[in-house]
């Protein structure tokens, strides 16, 4: 029989999906934005994306496949949105992919410097995405060992953070709560789509759903679960940054490093040094083995090729892993992709918005839910109140960031046509 993620594995691998680099690094960009007003745009996030979550957690209890957002785009909607929000999610997590593995060679060549050079830089990469797909094609059992061994090591360093920080917060610091160069609205707008970047990732528990044991039940009680403990932990450490740094927080690069520094000396940030390269090590593992499963989930509809979908005799889609480990490499040897923070956010919403509607769509067609009956509260309120608010929060974006976030829709169109295209021909042939 073939392994399976257990509710503890579950909730690991949805921690482990979210938190990365990105909560060690933005409390600075995002105090300087708007000062300790920041706690606010980390409460606003929270409720959007715990919104959100609650669709996704209401569309996983109709289906028992991989898939997540592309499955519940295809049902709802069709083939062609269905494929645009597969296409855009396997695309965005290639490159989320490389990016980690790059910023992982990054972090690695600050303690040892010569890795900083292009060549063992390019090893370091090579053998860090080799080694994760190595992994994943090894089974599920390995992976999940990794994956919730590093899931807990990322969480010490910023348990610690919050819990010894609570004794050093200086409240004098949270005054003036609002500072900004600019107007609040403003402002605001821009360090809640920095922010979000924080709270992504989540949609890998919904992805991967034919890995759990009794995934319709397992996904929606996961997804609450790891939002509520993420969201929570996140509000903290802004807290604490704010009260321990003040001013200092501001623009700080590093402010979890500097923060436990300052509190327990330079052993704080040798652990959160430490604490970054292995949430770094985390996410890339979770990504490893969420992103071949949509490409394959693809292959099983019939709108990618029927190989891509070939999975071992480990139950592992062995193709899509390889495919996605020949992209991610050149790209992230490539180190051009520093810019995929801020269009990231964008480009989620291409699954976010569509996988929201389908609530709607499934209640209207009165399906019936498999092994759990959970519902989004608040009736259809809650949904439309998502969609108006993640369009408002795309709105806050630059032209540049709607067009690098939201482009994979469009290269998706081609790929789509010729794909139909070539199953027909298929189909013809074999009736010939």
């Amino acid at each position: 029989m073939k392994a399976k993620f257990g509710m503890l594995s579950v909730i690991l691998l949805g921690i482990n999906s979210i938190i990365g680099s990105g909560i060690f690094l933005l409390p600075g960009q995002a105090e300087g934005l708007i000062g300790p007003a920041s706690i606010l745009v980390f409460i606003f996030d929270m409720l959007l994306i715990i919104s959100i979550a609650l669709c996704y957690a209401e569309d996983a209890t109709y289906f028992k496949a991989n898939g997540g957002p592309y499955l519940y785009a295809k049902s709802a909607f069709g083939d062609f949105v269905g494929y645009e929000v597969g296409f855009s999610v396997w695309a965005i997590s290639i490159i989320a992919w490389a990016t980690m593995s790059t910023a992982f060679a990054t972090a690695l060549g600050a303690i040892f410097p010569v890795i900083q050079q292009p060549v063992w830089k390019a090893v370091t990469i090579f053998v860090l995405l080799g080694t994760l797909t190595l992994i994943n094609i090894s089974g599920v059992s390995l992976t999940k060992l990794v994956n919730n061994v590093v899931t807990i090591a990322k969480l010490v360093p910023l348990v610690l953070f919050v819990i010894v920080g609570l004794f050093f917060v200086n409240g004098a610091h949270f005054t003036p709560f609002v500072v900004t160069t600019t107007n609040f609205n403003s402002a605001f707008g821009s360090a809640a789509i920095l922010i979000f970047y924080a709270f992504t990732g989540f949609e890998a528990i919904a992805i991967a759903a034919q890995e759990f044991h009794n995934p319709q039940r397992t996904i929606p009680l996961a997804i609450v679960v790891v939002l509520s403990v993420v969201a929570l932990l996140y509000i903290l450490i802004q807290v604490v940054s704010i009260g321990v740094l003040g001013s200092h927080l501001a623009g700080n690069p590093a402010p979890i490093q500097a923060g436990l520094e300052k509190m327990i000396g330079p052993v704080g940030k040798t652990i959160v040094a430490v604490g970054t390269l292995v949430s770094i090590l985390g996410i890339a593992t979770a990504q490893s083995f969420y992103l071949p499963r949509i490409g394959s989930s693809m292959a099983d509809n019939g709108v990618m090729p029927k190989v891509v979908g070939y999975r071992n005799r480990r139950g592992v889609p062995a193709v899509a892993m390889l495919v996605s480990f020949v992209i991610a490499v050149p790209l992230a040897i490539s180190g051009t992709f520093q810019t995929l923070a801020a269009i990231s956010v964008v480009s989620r919403f291409a699954q976010y918005i569509p996988t929201i509607l389908a609530v709607l769509v499934f209640r209207r067609r009165k399906m019936t839910p498999g092994g759990s009956r959970f519902r989004v509260p608040f009736g259809p309120v809650l949904p439309i109140v998502a969609v108006v608010v993640s369009l408002w929060l795309l709105s806050k974006a630059s032209a540049f960031q709607l067009i690098m976030g939201l482009g994979c829709l469009v290269i998706a169109v081609p790929f789509y046509f010729l794909n139909r295209h070539f199953n027909h021909s298929k189909r013809v042939d074999q009736q010939d």
